[in-house]
């Protein structure tokens, strides 16, 4: 046998949901790259692929035998390992564990520990890579994290779907798994109309070839591109296009095993309707790609990708067309009926739905989230940004819950916010003229963004509702003890934390959607305290232990986010710590310190930390730094506190201006031309700053605390160590 076979191991099954599939698809290549390590099996690529009734894993170049191990184990202590020469029970015990014998053991120092340990040099023949195997892949079969998994027959093992066959091949040979009654052999099969017969395989290199040559594409990549391929037909065929929607394409791919696209299409008096609601209907309950004309307006057409050769494709498109009129009729009467009601008709009946409980009885309904984001919005339009004419804002707030007691969002809850801004289009527009545009956007735009990375609000009022709406329910769930616990966030306080500090950076400096003079950046500490406001009990609500709480929360989160922006965890914490402890409370401007920190090199971030260790060492013992630096205090001229002084003043009107500016480079470009006066100060110019005499003493401290005392808001320098620029 070679020194490397392919290793094929197939899990054929009843159809797996798709995005089951495609969690098991992205998580299995690296379970199976960590056994195979656990294993001492070294190999070459490691692939899995898989359509709905198959998962596979596929290895290259899979070492057929284990290297041999000598490895060294250390044991006890000497001194409790021999007594007067002679091994004791524990040095015994130990060397029948690693299979030597008592006198093999040698005394050996051991790093990190003090004085002698016992050490073991032992030897593993490696093992035959046909003998690991069974239980290797049955591990990785058991090891799969299915969220949903299910029992059948009598046996108590569980999978995602029944097993119906496995393949187990390394090289020519077949591995002897066995699972449930079904044991591997070398026979998959085919697509289950198209070929429904055994695939017997040879070797796991003709695997892939052998099921297409099945009617089988059984890489999701390649899947991928065929359906591509078969929408680009048919908007050639059409003269149309497909919508883009990649999270339906990455669905429909782990739905089929051989794609072929269908073109159907529906009563053109549907589309009466707002397209969301058509494409909804299509997308989310059927699975089908709307078509556009080259205008962006929605076709009475759509594309289905059947996951097999039809004889009649006619038979299959008025099968589909059938269904989706049924569902379009729904939505079209739904339509309808709503648009015989009004927000405030819709808001009456939220005043009764209860939003969360525990917040208390005059707290507990949607109708009286939406008075509460009313007021935070109220309160940050008009205190906080200055802005003259709310009532487009107060109108957003007041109604951005409202469609969720209509018909249409009840069919479709995918539609919240987007049926908001038609309805409010509709209805509004004879009152509000032109603004009501602004309040519709602001509706739809108020759940942005919907997850990590989405698109932010573009309209300011959008923004402020979206803020409101996530402030009030973590001050609410803060308050009444509702925090997420380990991984566990019922009510998607940690989105909702995120989705504000979203829009607070898009909206700061440095974001997208930075305006000079625009009263942003908005402070998170106020966001707190107007949000805790808003439910008029300040017992409950507006506790200080709920307040740190939430500070706590979203500092967590923020640090998250920009230490996955890629910016340095030590520099990230020393903007967090600025302004003692409250560096978070601007977003916007923590990552802009952040990230700017990267210009301070190693020997600056060392010299500023030691200044910064010595005030606190100062501190902890009561001595305070002089308030005014007093040059007359300095020892003899041209010494290097002299010279610190000297540069400090010369430089202390750019530091100001820099701060002022919010240009923190510059600033720390400062800081760096600074060091190698500080470190003359402290390495060569002999100035000892805990001098004998108390008032030298407080004026050295004085000089070093007027030094550093700018930057300190800027960055906690004693939460940096070694890194930056070189």
């Amino acid at each position: 046998m070679a020194d490397t076979q392919d290793l094929l191991f197939e899990i054929g099954t009843e159809e797996v949901p798709a995005r089951m599939l495609a969690r098991a698809l992205a998580e299995l290549p690296a379970q199976a790259t960590a056994a195979l390590a656990a294993a001492r099996l070294t190999h070459g690529d490691v692939r899995v692929v898989g359509a709905p009734r198959r998962l596979a894993l596929l290895v290259s170049a899979l070492a057929t035998r284990q290297p041999d191990l000598r490895e060294r184990v250390v044991g006890p202590p000497a001194g409790a390992a021999f007594r007067d020469g002679a091994p004791t029970q524990a040095a015994i015990g130990f060397a029948q564990k690693n299979g030597v014998d008592p006198s093999a053991l040698t005394l050996s120092e051991v790093a990190g520990k003090k004085g002698q340990y016992v050490v073991a040099e032992r030897f593993v023949a490696g093992g035959d890579t046909r003998a690991l195997l069974p239980d290797l892949l049955l591990g990785l079969l058991t090891g799969i994290a299915w969220p949903k998994s299910m029992r059948w027959g009598w046996a108590d093992e569980a999978f995602v779907r029944p097993v119906q066959w496995m393949v187990a091949l390394l090289g020519a040979e077949v591995v002897p798994v066995r699972w449930r009654g079904v044991e591997a052999g070398r026979v998959s099969r085919g697509h289950r109309f198209l070929a429904p017969g055994p695939v017997e395989l040879a070797a796991p290199a003709d695997y892939e070839a052998a099921l297409r040559r099945a009617h089988v594409v059984v890489d999701p990549r390649l899947r991928r591109e065929l359906i591509a391929a078969e929408l680009t037909r048919v908007e050639r065929d059409t003269g149309l296009r497909v919508r883009p929607d990649d999270e339906l394409l990455a669905e429909v791919t782990n739905l089929v095993e051989y794609p072929v696209a269908i073109v159907g299409e529906f009563d053109r008096s549907f589309l009466e309707v707002p397209a969301e609601i058509i494409v909804t209907a299509m997308r989310t309950h059927q699975r089908y790609f709307a078509l556009e004309d080259a205008a962006g307006a929605l076709a009475n057409r759509f594309v289905t990708i059947a996951g097999t050769i039809v004889r009649d494709p006619a038979q299959v498109v008025a099968g589909n067309a059938r269904v989706l009129a049924a569902r379009l009729a729904d939505a079209k009467f739904f339509f309808a009926e709503d648009r015989k009601h009004s927000f405030d008709d819709w808001n009456g009946k939220l005043a009764k739905v209860v939003f969360q409980a525990k917040f208390g009885e005059q707290a507990k309904t949607t109708g009286a989230k939406i008075a509460r984001i009313t007021a935070i919005v109220d309160a940050l339009a008009a205190e906080r940004l200055g802005m003259h004419d709310l009532t487009a804002a107060r109108i957003a707030a007041k109604y951005c819950k409202a469609d969720l007691a209509s018909g249409v969002v009840g069919e479709f809850p995918e539609l919240q916010g987007i049926m908001g801004m038609h309805y409010a289009r509709a209805s509004l527009a004879g009152e509000l003229g032109d603004r009501a545009n602004v309040v519709a956007l602001a509706i739809a735009e108020h759940y942005q963004p919907k997850g990590q990375g989405g698109p932010t609000p573009t309209s300011l009022e959008g923004a402020l509702v979206a803020i409101a709406d996530r402030m009030d329910t973590l001050a609410g769930c803060f308050a009444v003890g509702l925090e997420p616990s380990g991984s566990a966030d019922p009510y998607g306080l940690r989105r909702a934390a995120i989705g504000v500090l979203a829009i607070l950076m898009d909206r700061g400096p440095g974001g997208a959607r930075f305006v000079t003079n625009s009263g942003w950046p908005l402070q998170l500490n106020d966001l707190i305290t107007f949000s805790a406001r808003a439910y008029g009990d300040p017992a409950r609500f507006e506790t200080v232990e709920a307040r740190r709480k939430v500070g706590e929360f979203f500092r967590a989160r923020l640090r998250g986010l920009l230490i996955e922006e890629g910016l340095a965890a030590q520099d990230v914490d020393a903007a967090l710590g600025a302004s003692n402890g409250n560096g978070w409370n601007d977003p916007a401007d923590a990552r802009l310190r952040a990230r700017d920190l990267a210009v301070v090199p190693q020997a600056a971030r060392e010299v500023f930390k030691r200044i910064a260790n010595i005030l606190d060492d100062a501190a902890s013992k009561g001595i305070r730094p002089a308030p005014d630096v007093l040059p007359t205090l300095f020892a003899a001229p041209g010494n290097a506190e002299h010279a610190l002084w000297s540069a400090l003043e010369a430089r202390l009107d750019r530091v100001n201006g820099a701060i002022a500016d919010a240009r923190y480079r510059d600033l720390f470009a400062v800081l760096v031309e600074l060091q190698p006066a500080v470190a003359a100060f402290f390495d060569k110019g002999g100035v000892m700053v805990m001098d004998p005499d108390p008032a030298v003493r407080a004026n050295r401290l004085g000089l070093l605390n007027k030094l550093i005392a700018p930057f300190f808001n800027i960055a906690d320098f004693r939460l940096l160590a070694a890194g930056g620029a070189s």
